[in-house]
């Protein structure tokens, strides 16, 4: 009861008027009412005359660029284990192969090709999943015989 006596003391004693600290919060208040902050107003200087940038050639030379996804017929990669494509094995239709494939990319389409170079569309792969399980391409090459050549078929 005593501890409901000096809340209600506390309350009684705040209604009555302001605190020391707003009394001197409203007094700083009516101190800057009507003042303007220095430069507030003030047209901005003119910027200073600036010399144009030298123009810098910042792409890549030449021999060290990659060329863009329109500029490539399309991209491949080994395959040396054996491809499970929805709980059953990718197999040649032809010969029967089952591992050591190359997995091209071209136009949308992905290809399995075997080492006895017999090629067969494979609807199971999109290029989602190629590109997902491709690394990045360590060569170009300008024919496609060349790129067989480059990965040992």
């Amino acid at each position: 009861m005593e501890e409901d006596a000096r809340v209600f003391h506390r309350i009684r004693r705040r209604a009555k008027g302001p605190s020391e600290a707003q009394r001197q919060l409203a007094e700083a208040h009516a101190r800057l009412q009507g003042q303007v902050p220095p430069g507030f107003g003030v047209p901005a200087p003119e910027p200073e005359s600036v010399e144009p940038a030298v123009v810098v050639d910042d792409f890549l030379p030449p021999e060290l660029r990659v060329p863009s996804h329109d500029q490539v017929e399309g991209t491949m990669m080994p395959w040396k284990q054996p491809l499970v494509l929805d709980g059953e094995m990718a197999a040649c239709t032809e010969c029967g192969a089952y591992r050591d494939w190359l997995i091209l990319s071209t136009r949308g389409d992905i290809w399995l090709r075997c080492r006895a170079g017999h090629q067969q569309q494979e609807a199971r792969i999109d290029t989602v999943w190629f590109n997902r399980h491709s690394g990045p391409a360590d060569s170009t090459h300008a024919t496609f015989e060349d790129c067989l050549r480059h990965l040992g078929h």
